[in-house]
Order: C-alpha cells, then structure tokens, then sequence
C-alpha cells in the first residue's frame, strides 16, 4: 500500500525482456536501503525488487501489468516516479494508493494557472467500468503515474489536475507534454462504495 506521495525520481539503467515479462533495472538514492521481495510503486504500478547490484535494483514486469500501464513505454534514462511502500504507523499525507493501476490515459491539454499548471488527462471510458466505480469525482482523489492527485473538472472521460512548481520540478510531471501516456489508479474508496451498491439492490 502507498500513498501517493513520490519520494523521487529513479532512472532506468536497463531494459531487459525476456517472454512476456520485462526487467527494469533502475538507480536512485536509496538502493542501498532495498531489499529483495520488497515492495515500490513504479509511476504508481507497485512492483519487486528482484535484484541488487551494482548500485541498482531490478523489478519484474508481467504482460498483465504492461497492459494497463505505461511501462512498456519506458526506455534507458527515462525518468520514473517511486515511492516505497506506506509505512503503518506514518501519516497518510496524499490518499490510499493501492500499486494496481487501472489504466492508462493521454495528457491532451496543459494550461498555465499563474505559475502552477493545469493538465487534462482523458482515458477510454467503459459504463461498465463506471458502475464498478471506475471514474473520477470532483475534488476527489486519483492517482496520476503514482502522485496523488486532487479532481477538478471531471467528465466521462476525462479529468484535470492542478500540479504546483514544487511537484512538476520534483515528479516525472517535468517530462510530461501533450500527447504523453500517463497511468491513472481511480480511488479506492468509489471502487468499494460502487460494489456496495450493487450488492444493495
């Protein structure tokens, strides 16, 4: 479990695929604290530290994950944003961030809010889906490539965020231009509400 609160950006060293699943060999600051089995959210896709070496570690991508996610995008000396897994006696500073992305969706707009700035991501929108709670609500959470994020101006199919200077210069938001390919985690909470509701009936 995560919280949406990036801790830094990690840069890809290798890219290894082998079948259907993918090695992503990686470097950051704090390698040296890993250890095998453990647990990082990778632009919000929680995945396992498989090896150490070097001054990296490399985690596992399967089919399934590359699927719904932007990873299979991912090149040498790209820049991903990881958090480590939440600790359960720390405050929850951003929201229930589960590590499953959901889906992928496109930036199609960005727009300057004296000195912050506005983007708006638009997915493929599935009625099923929405009714199992997969969408976004006004001034509720999501998660975009692991950084929670608040709504605004929710549709259908498409949601805005406003990212101040701190979390563009300090999240992988720097790279981000219109027509980039970002993984999005609906809230947990709707996901749970939506289900109780069809058992409701």
């Amino acid at each position: 479990m995560f919280s949406g609160i990036v801790e830094e950006m990690a840069t890809v060293r290798a890219v290894k695929r082998y079948g259907e699943n993918v090695d992503f060999t990686l470097t950051c600051s704090f390698v040296d604290e890993l250890k095998i089995d453990q647990s990082i959210a990778h632009n919000g896709v929680c995945l396992t530290v498989v090896e150490i070496a070097d001054g990296a570690y490399t985690v596992t991508a399967m089919k399934e994950t590359l699927d719904r996610s932007n990873l299979g995008l991912l090149r040498e000396g790209d820049r991903v944003n990881v958090e480590r897994s939440m600790l359960m006696n720390g405050r929850l500073d951003g929201h229930i961030v589960q590590g499953h992305v959901d889906q992928t969706a496109r930036c199609t707009q960005m727009e300057d809010a004296d000195g912050s700035t506005y983007f708006t991501f638009e997915y493929a929108a599935d009625q099923v889906m929405a009714r199992r709670g997969y969408f976004t609500v006004d001034k509720g959470s999501v998660t975009v490539n692991g950084v929670s994020l608040t709504v605004c101006e929710p549709t259908d199919n498409s949601f805005k965020v406003a990212i101040i200077p701190y979390t563009r210069e300090n999240t992988n938001f720097a790279d981000i231009q219109v027509g980039t390919v970002v993984n999005i985690e609906f809230d947990i909470l709707g996901k749970y509400i939506a289900r109780l509701h069809d058992f409701s009936k």
